[in-house]
């Protein structure tokens, strides 16, 4: 069944193209038969709980260390196939590992944080100064609990929301200290994981957090600079552009992401405004990142033309692609323009071709500006059961 998100972007679209209905078959082919089953045989620990994260191209583990953000989405993805898909019951079996795991070992006892990695049996290895791993603990246990029926996830899922609400706008809460020569900045990350993470919390009461959503997209917007059609990382805490190495340094997927997360919300809202910047986010940063020599969308740029300083600028990953996969689609279901249906393609070319392993199933993450492979494992400290699924499953679910 369609959520009320996908049936309004349905209800708008203008045009179909005869190769969507075909390609349906390809992405749930690699959804559920190549991605899925990846991840089903080689990251569950049925011992200890929870999912090893640090799997080689075969699915064979190089490192048994447990990274609690990741766990959280995995647990979040197979929670929600179970709730959206087919209520399979090794797929709530597994999520169930990872929400038993993340809640018997996760969170520090003292202030309830997150830690960001553990030894496969739960000893803590490494606390962030951040507050995304405790964003995937919320958005999984609120998947969970809608999930399994158990109503204590959702009320740990609140509870937490409300804490990092809080640090949020004061990373000093989390241990992270200001300089006296900083500049004083916002980043995007923060409002865009907090609306996606409200929209998945709130389920289909999209009423609850109204002022927190208000909040989000006021910040969101802030990195949304029209004049010069520019989606920035970090701006000022006025929103003006900081002219500095960091200040300029732009990241694609990132904005690509952003703005999908902006249009679900635009949509849930009614707001036809919302939802033209959010495609323009997607457009703008697209054409600002694809590779015109090579292919594929360049990790960062500079805004300015400088050389970015970031060693792997030039470098194709796995998640900006995944996310403009779903951007695209989106932007075309309701504009129904086909410069947008022409992007969408051309990253579905692009993605398969290079970043779909044809041989073990899943994707690889890294590739080297050319489009080869520079790391063969499937999952690492950040590449899990998340970004590839989702995509997958927000595509195949809209075709």
């Amino acid at each position: 069944q369609l959520d009320p998100v996908h049936n309004q972007i349905m209800s708008a679209m203008k045009h179909t193209h005869p190769s969507l209905s075909a390609l349906k078959s390809v992405y749930e082919e690699e959804l559920f038969n190549r991605v899925i089953p990846f991840w089903e045989k080689n990251s569950v620990d049925r011992v200890n709980g929870g999912f090893w994260n640090c799997l080689d191209r075969d699915g064979s583990r190089y490192d048994t260390r447990k990274f609690m953000w990741l766990n959280g989405r995995q647990t979040w993805m197979f929670s929600k196939l179970y709730n959206a898909v087919d209520q399979n019951p090794a797929w709530l079996e597994i999520a169930t590992q990872g929400a038993r795991f993340l809640r018997e070992h996760a969170r520090r006892k003292d202030d309830g944080r997150v830690y960001f990695s553990m030894t496969e049996d739960g000893q803590p290895v490494q606390l962030q100064r951040k507050i995304f791993s405790e964003c995937f603990y919320i958005m999984a246990f609120a998947e969970y609990s809608r999930a399994s029926g158990d109503a204590s996830y959702m009320k740990e899922a609140v509870e937490l929301l409300e804490k990092v609400w809080e640090w949020s706008s004061d990373w000093t809460k989390v241990g992270r200290p200001i300089y006296s020569g900083q500049t004083p900045s916002r980043m995007l990350a923060v409002p865009m994981i907090l609306l996606n993470l409200i929209e998945e919390v709130a389920g289909d009461d999209k009423k609850l957090y109204q002022v927190e959503v208000e909040d989000c997209i006021r910040r969101m917007l802030l990195h949304v600079h029209e004049t010069d059609k520019t989606v920035y990382e970090i701006v000022s805490p006025d929103g003006e552009m900081i002219d500095s190495m960091d200040g300029r340094l732009l990241n694609p997927g990132h904005a690509i992401e952003a703005g999908w997360f902006l249009q679900h919300w635009s949509q849930h809202l009614g707001r036809p405004d919302l939802s033209k910047t959010a495609i323009d986010m997607v457009r703008w940063s697209y054409e600002r990142g694809w590779d015109a020599d090579h292919g594929g969308i360049l990790y960062f740029l500079d805004s300015k033309g400088y050389s970015p300083t970031p060693l792997e600028w030039d470098m194709k990953l796995w998640w900006p692609h995944c996310e403009a996969l779903y951007a695209h689609l989106l932007n075309y279901q309701l504009t129904g323009d086909e410069n947008d249906l022409k992007a969408f393609h051309q990253v579905h070319d692009y993605a398969f071709k290079h970043f779909s392993d044809p041989e073990y199933g899943e994707w690889f993450g890294y590739l080297n500006r050319r489009g080869e492979v520079t790391h063969r494992f499937k999952g690492g400290p950040y590449k899990g059961c998340f970004h590839v699924p989702r995509a997958l499953w927000l595509v195949w679910k809209n075709l």
